[in-house]
Order: structure tokens, then C-alpha cells, then sequence
């Protein structure tokens, strides 16, 4: 059985990347997640990979594509060294 996903889990496309955001909401079928720089995306719940130390690990192949496109993004405001 999968571990349950709560509101603040961190968000991955594998485990040990960086993350690139949190969950949101949980619905029964589906998860918002925050992307940083980018806002919310509604995730189907089949795209979950994986569930374990309250990260999400998403297959990013079911991801849709401007969702990758944010996720590829996600770190571009951050400032080296901080």
C-alpha cells in the first residue's frame, strides 16, 4: 500500500533531484501542486511513481508538457550561494 500524500509533501521527477515544488490539495483522484516560478498544476494521481519520507516522486512521462516545462524552470530565480 502507497503512503498516504498530504498537503505539504515536497514534489520530484526522482528521487534524490532537487525538489521542484509541494502538494497543495489532495483529491481523490488527483493532487494541485505548486510549482515554484510557475504556480498550480492538477496532477493525476496515476502519474505518482513513488510515496515514501513525505516526498511525491512523479513518472514524468505522465506528466503533460507544460507541466515539465515549469518543473524544468523551477530553480531559475534562485540566487547561487543562498
Amino acid at each position: 500500500m502507497r503512503e498516504t500524500i498530504e498537503v505539504g509533501y515536497q514534489t520530484f521527477v526522482a528521487d534524490g533531484d532537487d525538489e521542484f515544488g509541494a502538494v497543495r490539495d489532495v483529491s481523490p483522484d488527483s493532487l494541485v501542486v505548486y510549482v515554484e516560478n510557475a504556480g498550480e498544476f492538477r496532477v493525476p494521481l496515476d502519474a505518482v511513481e513513488a510515496v515514501h519520507s513525505q516526498k511525491v516522486i512523479f513518472d514524468c512521462g505522465k506528466l503533460d508538457r507544460r507541466l515539465r516545462r515549469a518543473i524544468g524552470h523551477a530553480h531559475d530565480a534562485e540566487v547561487p550561494g543562498l
